[in-house]
């Protein structure tokens, strides 16, 4: 069944006297307003607010044993629907007003399709209106198409019309297209076989998410929205797989800057979507903290334990299970953490660059992106290492001044580096986040990065963000959605 004949049969005309409720809905909960009563949502986001509101209707409907009428305003449009006093959810139909002066029945040409496969809206339409003039098979067609041209006959006509059919009435059937048309419909048709239809596998079928979502649950088949295909395509992006190993810097200069942050969502983002084998290193020889905001894996081990057992790890005999003594699985997202020591001063941490040489190594032996978390000191022997085997960079800063001048600093230091660190600058990821919910939007920022590196996704502020530990659950839609956008630019970048 198509979506128009199941709305057809399924949804009767809104009724003028039905209840009428409003739905506003927000990122952090909403309200509802039937006939002009207002109720505050107690929930705390859009998707739990939204089931909350339906819940209200639905017992509302079945009290006044009516249909309510409902506008539900939410982030992602704006949608009308129906409540029935049952609880089943349906989308009004209109009824459109009847003209002032029927007009005559108009002839279809030879070559119309027949009305059940004509294109028609979702909405239902209304019966053509009655005419009470003469029916039209008494008519000649001259009359009720008196300014049409008379049709091109291309057959030739029988001697005398079928028994029964009025004087003037022409009741052939419609003439045989002709075959000049014939190739034309053999190349459309050549064309469309030549053309996959795995393609739209990934971004076709019907909405899962807001209101069509909701609907879909009960019986429709709405397509999805712009902002769900977005998403979609983002998830696709997210989802890709390489040949080798990829490696990807966290990096800048100023503390504070959203870089841990960073890191731990973009790993449960890749994790997640593209099936796990991400680990996220925290190579910050100054206290590194991803460790404080991601869980434990049973045990206390650092890189600092790792790297006697690099050569071990490197060689023949190696499991991919040995470095589960030394790496910290995330139950929730997915990836994998190597930790270090925030209780250690720098001069305790290997920092060198034969360290870093060594534990890269075993990482890119073990797993197919790594994530690093890196300190704040560009000087770092192991710092200028890290970048020469860095396949992308991600620029995070938060939108107050000094931290986004960081970020411009580092992108010009590297564009003069070299051949390397010029590619780096090009496409890099630049991330604002938003500070405070006082703190201007990130749009200044990201306007400004979007012409200095290849993309820059502002993220909106979301309480969760200062959780430990970090999960990419505990955000807010919208926050998701955001972090899935700087995924997706990512990888348009290793790709």
């Amino acid at each position: 069944m198509t979506v128009t004949e199941q709305t057809t049969q399924q949804t009767p005309a809104a009724s003028s006297s039905s209840a009428h409720a409003s739905v506003d809905l927000s990122e952090r909960g909403g309200s509802v307003s039937i006939d002009g009563t207002f109720h505050a949502l107690r929930a705390s986001n859009v998707d739990d607010a939204r089931m909350e509101a339906l819940e209200l209707l639905r017992r509302f409907a079945g009290d006044v044993s009516g249909p309510v009428t409902v506008r539900s305003t939410e982030p992602s449009g704006v949608f009308d629907f129906l409540i029935n006093p049952d609880g089943s959810t349906h989308l009004p139909t209109r009824e459109d007003p009847a003209p002032a002066q029927p007009a005559p029945p108009m002839a279809p040409p030879p070559d119309a399709q027949p009305a059940e496969h004509a294109a028609t809206p979702i909405t239902a339409p209304s019966p053509a209106p009655v005419p009470t003039t003469t029916p039209p098979a008494a008519l000649p067609l001259a009359v009720t198409q008196p300014a049409a041209p008379a049709p091109v006959v291309t057959q030739p006509a029988p001697a005398r019309p079928p028994s029964g059919a009025a004087p003037g009435v022409d009741e052939r059937e419609p003439a045989v297209p002709a075959p000049v048309h014939q190739p034309r419909r053999r190349e459309v048709q050549a064309e469309l076989r030549r053309q996959s239809l795995l393609e739209e596998i990934t971004t076709q079928g019907p909405a899962h998410h807001g209101v069509r979502g909701m609907l879909n649950s009960m019986g429709l088949r709405l397509a999805p929205s712009k902002a769900e295909l977005i998403e979609r395509e983002n998830i696709t992006k997210v989802s890709r797989h390489w040949v080798g190993p990829r490696t990807i810097a966290v990096v800048n200069g100023k503390g504070g800057s959203a870089k841990t942050p960073s890191t731990i969502l973009l790993a449960a983002l890749l994790a997640r979507y593209g099936g796990g084998n991400v680990i996220a290193w925290d190579n910050n020889s100054t206290r590194g903290t991803l460790g404080w905001r991601t869980e434990s894996g049973g045990h206390d081990a650092t890189v600092a334990d790792l790297l006697p057992r690099a050569s071990h790890l490197l060689g023949t005999e190696a499991r991919s299970s040995d470095l589960e003594a030394y790496t910290h699985h995330q139950t929730v997202d997915r990836f994998d953490v190597l930790r270090s020591n925030p209780t250690q001063l720098s001069s305790e941490q290997p920092a060198d660059e034969a360290s870093f040489r060594a534990v890269h190594a075993v990482l890119a032996r073990y797993y197919r992106i790594i994530l690093i978390d890196t300190g704040n000191d560009e000087s770092l022997p192991a710092w200028s290492s890290m970048i020469e085997r860095t396949d992308a960079i991600v620029v995070p800063t938060i939108t107050r001044p000094e931290h986004a001048e960081s970020a411009r600093l580092l992108l010009d230091g590297l564009a003069r580096s070299g051949q390397h660190g010029e590619r780096l600058a090009e496409q890099a990821t630049v991330i604002v986040s938003q500070a405070s919910a006082s703190e201007p939007s990130p749009a200044h920022y990201v306007e400004v990065f979007n012409g200095m590196a290849r993309a820059a996704v502002g993220i909106p502020y979301d309480p969760a963000m200062s959780n430990s530990p970090l999960l990419l659950d505990s955000l807010g839609a919208a926050t998701r959605r955001a972090w899935l956008a700087a995924g997706a630019a990512l990888t348009d970048a290793l790709t």
